[in-house]
Protein backbone atom coordinates (compact mmCIF):
# COMPACT_ATOMS: atom_id res chain seq x y z
CA UNK A 1 0.00 0.00 0.00
CA UNK A 2 1.55 3.87 -1.16
CA UNK A 3 1.61 6.11 1.19
CA UNK A 4 -0.01 9.62 0.96
CA UNK A 5 2.81 11.61 1.50
CA UNK A 6 5.28 9.46 -0.45
CA UNK A 7 5.67 10.09 -3.91
CA UNK A 8 8.83 8.32 -6.38
CA UNK A 9 10.07 10.51 -9.30
CA UNK A 10 11.42 7.91 -11.74
CA UNK A 11 13.97 9.27 -14.05
CA UNK A 12 13.94 12.68 -13.76
CA UNK A 13 16.29 14.58 -15.97
CA UNK A 14 17.28 17.41 -13.33
CA UNK A 15 17.66 20.25 -14.40
CA UNK A 16 18.77 18.85 -17.52
CA UNK A 17 22.11 17.33 -15.95
CA UNK A 18 21.11 13.66 -15.91
CA UNK A 19 18.25 11.27 -14.90
CA UNK A 20 17.84 9.93 -11.29
CA UNK A 21 15.02 9.32 -9.30
CA UNK A 22 13.66 11.71 -6.34
CA UNK A 23 11.78 10.29 -3.40
CA UNK A 24 9.78 12.94 -1.93
CA UNK A 25 8.32 12.36 1.18
CA UNK A 26 6.45 14.30 4.25
CA UNK A 27 6.74 17.57 1.86
CA UNK A 28 10.58 17.15 1.62
CA UNK A 29 13.54 15.57 -0.91
CA UNK A 30 14.04 12.28 1.03
CA UNK A 31 16.19 10.82 -1.87
CA UNK A 32 18.14 11.04 -4.88
CA UNK A 33 19.68 8.60 -6.99
CA UNK A 34 18.13 5.20 -7.33
CA UNK A 35 15.96 5.01 -4.06
CA UNK A 36 13.84 1.81 -2.80
CA UNK A 37 10.36 2.98 -1.91
CA UNK A 38 8.11 0.26 -1.51
CA UNK A 39 5.12 2.62 -0.30
CA UNK A 40 5.46 5.54 -2.73
CA UNK A 41 3.05 6.16 -5.43
CA UNK A 42 5.06 6.46 -8.72
CA UNK A 43 5.34 9.59 -11.25
CA UNK A 44 6.84 8.25 -14.09
CA UNK A 45 9.03 11.11 -14.96
CA UNK A 46 11.15 9.42 -18.37
CA UNK A 47 11.88 12.15 -20.90
CA UNK A 48 10.98 14.69 -18.48
CA UNK A 49 13.13 17.64 -17.45
CA UNK A 50 12.68 18.49 -13.39
CA UNK A 51 13.04 21.97 -11.98
CA UNK A 52 12.59 23.88 -8.91
CA UNK A 53 9.01 24.97 -8.48
CA UNK A 54 8.55 28.28 -10.87
CA UNK A 55 7.98 31.39 -8.42
CA UNK A 56 6.47 34.18 -10.25
CA UNK A 57 7.32 37.79 -9.22
CA UNK A 58 4.46 39.75 -11.18
CA UNK A 59 0.54 38.50 -11.18
CA UNK A 60 -2.58 40.01 -11.03
CA UNK A 61 -5.03 37.92 -8.89
CA UNK A 62 -7.59 40.57 -8.90
CA UNK A 63 -9.26 39.11 -5.70
CA UNK A 64 -10.63 41.37 -3.84
CA UNK A 65 -12.75 43.05 -6.43
CA UNK A 66 -12.86 41.86 -9.57
CA UNK A 67 -13.98 38.12 -9.08
CA UNK A 68 -15.53 38.27 -12.61
CA UNK A 69 -11.77 38.47 -14.02
CA UNK A 70 -10.50 36.24 -11.91
CA UNK A 71 -10.20 34.92 -8.26
CA UNK A 72 -7.20 33.79 -6.16
CA UNK A 73 -8.67 30.08 -6.75
CA UNK A 74 -8.56 30.33 -10.37
CA UNK A 75 -5.35 32.19 -10.58
CA UNK A 76 -3.97 29.85 -8.37
CA UNK A 77 -5.32 27.01 -10.87
CA UNK A 78 -3.53 28.42 -13.60
CA UNK A 79 -0.39 28.74 -11.70
CA UNK A 80 -0.40 24.84 -11.02
CA UNK A 81 -0.82 24.04 -14.27
CA UNK A 82 1.77 26.61 -15.71
CA UNK A 83 4.78 24.78 -12.84
CA UNK A 84 4.26 27.29 -10.78
CA UNK A 85 4.09 27.21 -6.67
CA UNK A 86 4.69 30.45 -5.67
CA UNK A 87 2.94 33.54 -6.58
CA UNK A 88 3.27 37.32 -5.91
CA UNK A 89 0.27 39.00 -6.15
CA UNK A 90 -0.19 42.70 -7.29
CA UNK A 91 -1.38 45.37 -5.00
CA UNK A 92 -3.93 46.50 -7.59
CA UNK A 93 -7.02 44.99 -6.04
CA UNK A 94 -10.00 46.92 -4.99
CA UNK A 95 -9.97 47.59 -1.95
CA UNK A 96 -5.89 48.25 -2.73
CA UNK A 97 -3.38 45.85 -0.87
CA UNK A 98 -2.15 48.73 1.10
CA UNK A 99 -2.68 47.67 4.55
CA UNK A 100 -1.11 45.07 6.66
CA UNK A 101 -5.10 43.90 6.49
CA UNK A 102 -5.43 43.91 3.26
CA UNK A 103 -1.90 41.89 2.73
CA UNK A 104 -3.28 38.87 5.56
CA UNK A 105 -6.46 38.88 3.43
CA UNK A 106 -4.55 38.12 0.41
CA UNK A 107 -2.29 35.64 1.86
CA UNK A 108 -5.31 33.96 3.94
CA UNK A 109 -7.30 33.20 0.95
CA UNK A 110 -4.45 31.88 -1.19
CA UNK A 111 -3.58 29.66 2.08
CA UNK A 112 -7.27 28.28 1.62
CA UNK A 113 -7.06 27.19 -1.92
CA UNK A 114 -3.33 25.42 -1.07
CA UNK A 115 -2.63 25.47 -4.98
CA UNK A 116 0.23 27.77 -4.88
CA UNK A 117 2.13 30.03 -2.17
CA UNK A 118 0.43 33.68 -2.84
CA UNK A 119 2.64 36.27 -1.36
CA UNK A 120 1.33 39.75 -1.15
CA UNK A 121 2.93 42.53 -2.64
CA UNK A 122 1.75 45.81 -0.80
CA UNK A 123 1.24 49.15 -2.74
CA UNK A 124 3.92 52.09 -2.40
CA UNK A 125 1.42 54.91 -1.93
CA UNK A 126 -1.78 54.74 -0.41
CA UNK A 127 -4.60 53.89 -2.71
CA UNK A 128 -2.00 53.89 -5.44
CA UNK A 129 -2.36 57.57 -5.69
CA UNK A 130 1.32 58.33 -5.92
CA UNK A 131 0.93 60.84 -2.98
CA UNK A 132 1.28 59.58 0.14
CA UNK A 133 3.15 56.26 1.31
CA UNK A 134 1.33 52.68 2.31
CA UNK A 135 1.98 51.25 5.11
CA UNK A 136 5.29 49.62 4.43
CA UNK A 137 6.34 49.14 8.04
CA UNK A 138 3.21 47.64 9.31
CA UNK A 139 2.57 45.10 6.07
CA UNK A 140 6.28 44.11 6.42
CA UNK A 141 5.70 43.42 10.16
CA UNK A 142 2.46 41.98 9.46
CA UNK A 143 1.19 37.70 9.31
CA UNK A 144 2.46 38.81 5.25
CA UNK A 145 5.66 39.71 6.09
CA UNK A 146 5.55 41.43 3.04
CA UNK A 147 9.02 42.48 1.39
CA UNK A 148 8.00 43.81 -2.33
CA UNK A 149 5.88 46.89 -2.63
CA UNK A 150 4.99 47.88 -6.34
CA UNK A 151 2.50 50.40 -7.53
CA UNK A 152 2.29 48.29 -10.83
CA UNK A 153 -0.08 49.66 -13.40
CA UNK A 154 1.15 53.09 -11.95
CA UNK A 155 4.22 54.66 -11.90
CA UNK A 156 5.44 56.06 -8.90
CA UNK A 157 6.62 59.08 -10.67
CA UNK A 158 7.23 61.60 -7.97
CA UNK A 159 11.19 61.44 -7.38
CA UNK A 160 11.08 62.30 -3.70
CA UNK A 161 8.39 59.88 -2.96
CA UNK A 162 10.37 57.34 -4.46
CA UNK A 163 13.04 58.09 -3.03
CA UNK A 164 11.09 57.73 0.59
CA UNK A 165 10.00 54.52 -0.35
CA UNK A 166 13.73 53.29 -1.15
CA UNK A 167 15.12 54.73 2.22
CA UNK A 168 11.51 53.00 4.00
CA UNK A 169 12.16 49.58 3.07
CA UNK A 170 16.01 49.29 3.25
CA UNK A 171 15.48 48.93 6.77
CA UNK A 172 13.70 45.63 6.77
CA UNK A 173 15.47 44.36 3.20
CA UNK A 174 12.39 44.88 1.36
CA UNK A 175 12.45 46.20 -2.52
CA UNK A 176 9.87 48.46 -4.76
CA UNK A 177 9.23 47.32 -7.79
CA UNK A 178 8.73 49.59 -10.47
CA UNK A 179 5.97 50.07 -13.28
CA UNK A 180 8.65 52.62 -15.14
CA UNK A 181 6.67 54.77 -17.21
CA UNK A 182 6.92 58.75 -17.11
CA UNK A 183 3.13 59.78 -17.61
CA UNK A 184 4.17 63.13 -19.27
CA UNK A 185 5.80 61.11 -21.94
CA UNK A 186 3.36 58.48 -22.04
CA UNK A 187 0.01 58.94 -20.76
CA UNK A 188 -2.69 56.49 -19.70
CA UNK A 189 -4.06 56.38 -23.08
CA UNK A 190 -1.00 55.21 -24.90
CA UNK A 191 -1.00 52.11 -26.23
CA UNK A 192 1.06 51.54 -29.11
CA UNK A 193 4.62 51.32 -29.32
CA UNK A 194 5.18 54.74 -30.92
CA UNK A 195 7.15 55.03 -34.46
CA UNK A 196 5.60 54.36 -38.12
CA UNK A 197 2.65 51.63 -36.93
CA UNK A 198 1.00 53.61 -34.09
CA UNK A 199 1.03 56.59 -37.01
CA UNK A 200 -0.51 54.34 -39.47
CA UNK A 201 -3.08 52.51 -37.08
CA UNK A 202 -3.60 55.94 -34.74
CA UNK A 203 -2.96 54.99 -31.67
CA UNK A 204 -1.42 56.81 -29.14
CA UNK A 205 2.03 56.13 -29.28
CA UNK A 206 3.85 55.03 -26.12
CA UNK A 207 7.66 55.63 -26.93
CA UNK A 208 10.64 53.42 -25.00
CA UNK A 209 11.97 56.21 -23.84
CA UNK A 210 8.99 57.02 -21.41
CA UNK A 211 10.33 53.72 -19.13
CA UNK A 212 14.13 54.07 -19.94
CA UNK A 213 13.96 58.04 -17.79
CA UNK A 214 12.39 56.48 -15.35
CA UNK A 215 14.83 53.29 -15.03
CA UNK A 216 17.60 55.69 -15.35
CA UNK A 217 16.40 57.62 -12.39
CA UNK A 218 15.57 55.27 -9.88
CA UNK A 219 19.10 53.39 -10.55
CA UNK A 220 20.25 56.60 -9.62
CA UNK A 221 17.98 56.71 -5.97
CA UNK A 222 18.98 53.02 -5.81
CA UNK A 223 22.91 54.09 -5.39
CA UNK A 224 21.87 57.23 -3.70
CA UNK A 225 19.98 55.50 -0.92
CA UNK A 226 22.12 52.07 -0.88
CA UNK A 227 18.21 50.27 -1.35
CA UNK A 228 17.02 48.02 -4.10
CA UNK A 229 14.57 48.57 -6.78
CA UNK A 230 13.16 46.00 -9.27
CA UNK A 231 12.17 46.70 -12.82
CA UNK A 232 9.28 45.54 -13.51
CA UNK A 233 8.54 43.88 -16.93
CA UNK A 234 11.55 45.53 -18.89
CA UNK A 235 10.25 45.68 -22.91
CA UNK A 236 13.38 48.20 -24.38
CA UNK A 237 16.35 48.06 -25.70
CA UNK A 238 17.60 51.10 -24.02
CA UNK A 239 16.38 49.64 -20.61
CA UNK A 240 18.44 46.53 -20.82
CA UNK A 241 21.33 48.98 -21.45
CA UNK A 242 20.98 51.44 -18.35
CA UNK A 243 20.48 48.59 -16.17
CA UNK A 244 23.37 46.88 -17.53
CA UNK A 245 25.79 49.77 -17.24
CA UNK A 246 23.78 50.22 -13.46
CA UNK A 247 24.94 46.66 -12.66
CA UNK A 248 28.65 47.18 -14.06
CA UNK A 249 28.38 49.99 -11.05
CA UNK A 250 27.15 47.66 -8.52
CA UNK A 251 23.97 49.66 -7.83
CA UNK A 252 21.26 47.18 -6.67
CA UNK A 253 19.06 47.12 -9.41
CA UNK A 254 17.22 43.67 -10.35
CA UNK A 255 14.98 43.36 -13.27
CA UNK A 256 12.80 41.37 -14.75
CA UNK A 257 11.04 40.57 -18.55
CA UNK A 258 7.92 39.27 -19.43
CA UNK A 259 7.04 35.80 -21.87
CA UNK A 260 5.21 37.96 -24.19
CA UNK A 261 7.99 40.92 -24.52
CA UNK A 262 10.29 37.79 -25.45
CA UNK A 263 7.90 36.66 -27.95
CA UNK A 264 5.05 39.07 -29.46
CA UNK A 265 6.14 41.98 -31.63
CA UNK A 266 4.41 45.40 -32.27
CA UNK A 267 3.07 44.19 -35.60
CA UNK A 268 0.48 42.17 -33.91
CA UNK A 269 -1.42 45.08 -33.07
CA UNK A 270 -2.08 45.69 -36.94
CA UNK A 271 -5.90 44.41 -37.18
CA UNK A 272 -6.66 45.94 -33.57
CA UNK A 273 -6.68 42.43 -31.57
CA UNK A 274 -7.30 44.04 -28.01
CA UNK A 275 -5.43 40.61 -26.46
CA UNK A 276 -2.57 42.07 -27.56
CA UNK A 277 -3.05 45.50 -25.34
CA UNK A 278 -0.06 45.24 -22.63
CA UNK A 279 1.54 47.93 -20.78
CA UNK A 280 4.50 48.56 -21.55
CA UNK A 281 3.05 47.96 -25.15
CA UNK A 282 4.48 45.08 -27.41
CA UNK A 283 7.62 46.43 -28.81
CA UNK A 284 9.80 45.97 -32.14
CA UNK A 285 11.93 42.68 -33.15
CA UNK A 286 14.83 45.23 -32.10
CA UNK A 287 13.80 45.47 -28.79
CA UNK A 288 12.78 41.55 -28.60
CA UNK A 289 16.13 40.65 -29.76
CA UNK A 290 18.15 42.68 -27.27
CA UNK A 291 15.72 41.64 -24.91
CA UNK A 292 16.45 37.88 -24.78
CA UNK A 293 20.65 38.60 -25.21
CA UNK A 294 20.07 40.41 -21.57
CA UNK A 295 18.06 37.14 -20.43
CA UNK A 296 20.86 34.95 -21.29
CA UNK A 297 23.56 37.13 -20.30
CA UNK A 298 22.37 37.50 -16.65
CA UNK A 299 21.70 41.32 -17.35
CA UNK A 300 18.06 40.79 -16.96
CA UNK A 301 17.15 38.54 -13.40
CA UNK A 302 13.79 37.03 -14.06
CA UNK A 303 10.89 36.19 -16.52
CA UNK A 304 7.88 37.16 -14.69
CA UNK A 305 4.24 36.76 -15.67
CA UNK A 306 2.66 40.07 -15.66
CA UNK A 307 -0.30 37.83 -15.43
CA UNK A 308 -3.23 39.94 -16.36
CA UNK A 309 -6.74 38.31 -16.48
CA UNK A 310 -9.56 40.46 -17.48
CA UNK A 311 -13.35 40.20 -17.92
CA UNK A 312 -14.71 40.61 -21.82
CA UNK A 313 -16.78 43.57 -21.32
CA UNK A 314 -13.23 45.44 -19.90
CA UNK A 315 -11.36 44.62 -22.97
CA UNK A 316 -14.77 45.24 -25.69
CA UNK A 317 -14.16 48.91 -26.23
CA UNK A 318 -12.25 51.61 -28.74
CA UNK A 319 -8.89 50.35 -28.52
CA UNK A 320 -7.66 53.50 -26.61
CA UNK A 321 -9.82 52.78 -23.59
CA UNK A 322 -9.75 49.01 -23.40
CA UNK A 323 -8.10 47.28 -20.47
CA UNK A 324 -4.18 46.77 -20.80
CA UNK A 325 -2.96 43.09 -20.26
CA UNK A 326 -2.93 39.18 -21.26
CA UNK A 327 -2.67 36.10 -19.52
CA UNK A 328 0.78 34.62 -18.94
CA UNK A 329 0.85 32.05 -16.18
CA UNK A 330 0.13 28.88 -17.65
CA UNK A 331 2.01 29.37 -21.07
CA UNK A 332 5.50 31.42 -19.16
CA UNK A 333 7.45 28.25 -19.00
CA UNK A 334 6.23 26.79 -22.52
CA UNK A 335 6.82 30.11 -24.21
CA UNK A 336 10.79 30.03 -22.15
CA UNK A 337 11.31 26.78 -23.80
CA UNK A 338 10.57 28.05 -27.04
CA UNK A 339 12.06 30.91 -27.60
CA UNK A 340 15.11 30.60 -25.02
CA UNK A 341 15.80 27.10 -24.45
CA UNK A 342 15.14 25.60 -28.06
CA UNK A 343 17.46 28.22 -29.65
CA UNK A 344 20.05 27.39 -27.59
CA UNK A 345 19.90 30.62 -25.34
CA UNK A 346 19.11 29.20 -22.04
CA UNK A 347 19.74 25.94 -20.43
CA UNK A 348 17.86 24.55 -17.95
CA UNK A 349 19.84 25.19 -15.34
CA UNK A 350 19.67 28.88 -16.13
CA UNK A 351 15.77 27.98 -16.78
CA UNK A 352 15.69 27.53 -12.96
CA UNK A 353 17.65 30.28 -12.21
CA UNK A 354 15.87 32.97 -13.86
CA UNK A 355 11.66 31.22 -13.39
CA UNK A 356 12.59 29.92 -9.97
CA UNK A 357 16.01 30.60 -7.76
CA UNK A 358 16.28 34.05 -8.27
CA UNK A 359 12.52 35.22 -8.31
CA UNK A 360 12.62 33.66 -4.84
CA UNK A 361 15.61 35.58 -3.63
CA UNK A 362 13.88 38.91 -4.98
CA UNK A 363 10.58 37.73 -3.00
CA UNK A 364 13.31 36.76 0.17
CA UNK A 365 10.76 33.53 -0.20
CA UNK A 366 12.80 31.18 1.50
CA UNK A 367 11.05 27.53 0.77
CA UNK A 368 11.02 28.08 -3.03
CA UNK A 369 14.01 28.41 -5.08
CA UNK A 370 15.60 25.33 -3.67
CA UNK A 371 18.17 22.97 -5.21
CA UNK A 372 16.58 19.65 -5.73
CA UNK A 373 18.59 17.77 -2.56
CA UNK A 374 17.81 15.79 0.32
CA UNK A 375 16.08 17.84 3.09
CA UNK A 376 15.11 20.89 0.75
CA UNK A 377 11.35 21.16 0.32
CA UNK A 378 9.43 19.10 -2.41
CA UNK A 379 8.55 22.40 -4.74
CA UNK A 380 8.93 20.77 -8.16
CA UNK A 381 7.98 21.11 -11.53
CA UNK A 382 8.47 18.28 -14.31
CA UNK A 383 8.48 19.40 -18.19
CA UNK A 384 8.26 17.42 -20.94
CA UNK A 385 10.59 19.63 -23.21
CA UNK A 386 9.78 18.27 -26.67
CA UNK A 387 6.81 17.97 -26.94
CA UNK A 388 4.59 20.49 -29.26
CA UNK A 389 1.26 22.19 -27.85
CA UNK A 390 -0.94 23.96 -29.76
CA UNK A 391 -2.73 26.63 -27.04
CA UNK A 392 -6.20 26.48 -26.68
CA UNK A 393 -7.53 29.69 -25.14
CA UNK A 394 -10.34 28.56 -24.31
CA UNK A 395 -8.93 25.69 -22.20
CA UNK A 396 -7.26 28.09 -19.63
CA UNK A 397 -8.16 27.09 -15.70
CA UNK A 398 -8.32 31.20 -15.70
CA UNK A 399 -11.63 33.10 -15.71
CA UNK A 400 -10.21 35.41 -18.56
CA UNK A 401 -9.86 34.27 -22.33
CA UNK A 402 -7.28 37.35 -23.27
CA UNK A 403 -4.77 34.66 -23.93
CA UNK A 404 -2.06 36.20 -26.59
CA UNK A 405 -0.90 32.48 -27.24
CA UNK A 406 -4.67 31.32 -28.19
CA UNK A 407 -3.56 28.74 -31.40
CA UNK A 408 0.16 29.04 -31.15
CA UNK A 409 2.30 26.71 -31.41
CA UNK A 410 4.98 26.32 -28.17
CA UNK A 411 7.01 23.71 -27.35
CA UNK A 412 6.76 22.24 -23.48
CA UNK A 413 4.63 20.89 -21.74
CA UNK A 414 4.20 20.83 -17.89
CA UNK A 415 3.41 17.34 -16.84
CA UNK A 416 3.07 18.01 -13.21
CA UNK A 417 4.01 20.57 -10.28
CA UNK A 418 4.45 19.31 -6.47
CA UNK A 419 4.35 22.57 -3.73
CA UNK A 420 5.44 20.51 -0.56
CA UNK A 421 5.42 17.13 -1.71
CA UNK A 422 1.98 16.85 -2.42
CA UNK A 423 1.02 17.09 -6.38
CA UNK A 424 -1.05 20.52 -7.71
CA UNK A 425 -1.14 19.51 -11.03
CA UNK A 426 -0.23 16.01 -12.12
CA UNK A 427 -0.82 14.41 -15.85
CA UNK A 428 -1.75 17.66 -16.20
CA UNK A 429 -4.53 17.52 -14.53
CA UNK A 430 -5.29 19.92 -11.44
CA UNK A 431 -5.12 18.21 -8.35
CA UNK A 432 -7.88 19.68 -5.93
Amino acid sequence: MSDANTYLIKGADLLGAGRQDVLVRDGVVAEVGTPDAQDATVIEADGLIALPGLVDLHAHLREPGREDAETIATGSAAAAAGGFTAVLAMANTSPVTDTAEAAERVLDLGRDYGLVDVQPVGAVTKGLAGEQLAELGLMARSRAAVRVFSDDGRCVHDARLMRRALEYVKAFGGVVSQHAQEPRLADQFACCHEGELSGRLGLPGWPGVAEEVIVARDVMLARHTGSRVHVAHVSTAGSVEVIRWARAQGIAVTAEVTPHHLMLDTSLLTGYDLTFKVNPPLRPTEDITELRKALADGTIDAVATDHAPHARHDKQHAFAEAAFGMLGLEQALQVVNTVMVQPGLLTWAQVADVMSVTPARIAGLDGHGRPIAVGEPANLTLIDPVATVTVDGAASHSLSRNNPWHRLSLTGRVHATLLRGRPTLLNEEIQE
